[in-house]
């Protein structure tokens, strides 16, 4: 089990080694024997908390080459969230014999818990980490960020260890990727799933962005291990280049994959018929879920599960069997006139267009002359403002009605968001409450239509407001829908 103090080797720099009796990364939370890692953010630089934090008996701290602490012994790394990500994993044990990580824009939730449920098909004790939170064997989720903290990562990955986890999935997200957020473990296996625009705000471009989610191939991913790829994306192609340059064992899959080939789909009333080629051999597949990103993502997942050692057959068998995935496509609630609503985490302009896509073959078969596909949708605030117009677009042209709401508005004006977001959709409907757009779009749907409440997906709550005077107002996709089909 972890232990509550443990001696380990200091970062160059140091001498010796020191007791350890934690990690921290918040100086206001040092205490005697704790390892400080004091990082340049965007209002502090790594000095200016470093004193502080030796103040508290800190046994380390670290920032950057220009960095003068105050604890017992100081680190200057050269990069210092690595260099701290490292020493924490040599404290932080044990942790669980088989770990995966996926990256992408769309689709990591789906794939890291589609990973997690073949896994446990396959009798393995296995859990997932990423938006959801931590699913455990027992399915228990708590919540958390998409790539949490390095501390607090390494803690979860000890404790699922400790309490028999052997098998663990996670989420790498760029901005963990570029953060150093989950370093310092033996992964087996990584997938790259797609890229579109996102994160802008933070990413200077496309290429940046790119380059961050390649950490993943070209760093964190062990040099024998193995790389997956989703075949059929524009970015496809570069990230299977970075893996076999690294060395990594490939396997693509998709329409274009070499390791598992999707000849086709075959849209059904509650799924679809995935016809496959492995191993040159045919293969048919009755994937319990609708569309083809979720497709792509169980195909990613069986990658990850056969990457990292599990068997080809088993694995590929067992897609038959997933469950829907929190918030993603998942079926909410049927109204009066039988129409359903599903509820997607769709914020991207290229999840939005995926989403429709895979609803659009549904429509119309409940009886309808022809179904629509009503999207109720919006964009979140102190995010990418670039990609709100495109978002606007892309509803506009893909659905038959388009309801443009509030998402979490955080610090910015929500009219504002909307009208960036209608610039793009000038044919759109404007209802800034979320819950009377929802009411709206149920009360309008008939037999044969769709309705997709798209972008909070699995969350809890409605962000409002920024740093001290943020709010979470509780809401829930989810439960709206079903209370108003009442």
């Amino acid at each position: 089990m972890l232990a509550q103090a443990a001696r380990i080797p200091l970062p160059a720099g140091t001498d010796g080694e020191a007791n350890v009796t934690g990690f921290a990364i918040d100086h206001r939370k040092v205490a005697p024997g704790t390892v400080f890692g004091a990082f340049r953010g965007a209002r502090f630089g790594g000095g200016d908390v470093g004193g502080a934090a030796g103040g508290g008996g800190a046994a380390a701290g670290g920032a950057g080459p220009e960095a003068a602490g105050g604890g017992a012994a100081d680190s200057a790394a050269a990069e210092p969230r690595g260099a701290c990500a490292r020493l924490a994993a040599r404290f932080f044990t044990p942790v669980p014999e088989t770990i995966v990580a996926v990256t992408g824009t769309n689709g990591k939730t789906s794939t890291v818990e589609m990973t997690r449920q073949l896994w446990r098909m396959a009798g393995q004790s296995a859990a997932s980490i990423g938006t959801l939170g931590v699913t455990t064997p027992d399915e228990t989720v708590v919540t958390g960020l998409t790539t949490p903290d390095i501390v607090t990562f390494l803690a979860n990955m000890a404790g699922l260890a400790r309490e028999g986890v052997t098998h663990v999935a996670y989420e790498a997200s760029s901005h963990g990727l570029d953060q150093f957020r989950n370093e310092g473990l033996r992964v087996a296996a990584g997938a790259f799933t797609n890229l579109s625009r996102d994160h802008l705000d933070y990413h200077a471009t496309m290429e940046d962005y790119f380059a961050a989610k390649m950490r993943l191939f070209d760093e964190v991913v062990a040099p024998d291990g193995a790389a997956v790829v989703w075949a059929d994306d524009p970015w496809s192609g570069q990230a299977a280049e970075r893996a076999s340059e690294r060395g990594l064992r490939l396997l693509t899959v998709g329409g274009k994959g070499e390791f598992i080939r999707l000849l086709a789909r075959v849209p059904t009333a509650l799924g679809q018929v995935l016809e496959l080629e492995v191993a040159g051999q045919a293969r048919k597949v009755e994937l319990p879920l609708i569309g083809a990103y979720q497709a792509a993502n169980a195909l990613v997942a069986a990658g990850l599960v056969i990457g990292a050692g599990g068997d080809a057959g088993r694995a590929l068998g067992d897609l038959s069997r997933l469950q829907p995935v929190r918030g993603r496509l998942e079926r909410a609630a049927i109204t009066r006139t039988g129409a359903p609503v599903y509820v997607d985490y769709a914020h991207t302009p290229d999840a939005l267009e995926a989403a429709i896509a895979a609803l659009r073959p549904h429509a119309g078969s409940a009886g309808g002359d022809k179904g629509r596909v009503i999207v109720v949708f919006g964009a979140g605030g102190d995010r990418d403002q670039g990609k709100r117009p495109e978002m606007g677009r892309v509803v506009s042209a893909h659905a038959d009605v388009a309801i443009v709401t509030d998402d979490n508005p955080r610090g910015e004006d929500p009219a504002t968001i909307r009208a960036q977001v209608l610039a793009g959709a000038p044919g759109a409907r404007e209802i800034g409450d979320r819950r009377e757009a929802i009411a709206a779009a149920i009360a309008e749907a008939g037999r044969g239509d769709i309705v997709l409440l798209a972008g909070k997906g699995h969350e809890q709550g409605q962000v409002v407001g920024r740093g001290e005077a943020a709010r979470v107002l509780p809401f829930d996709d989810v439960t709206v829908a079903r209370e108003s089909a009442g």
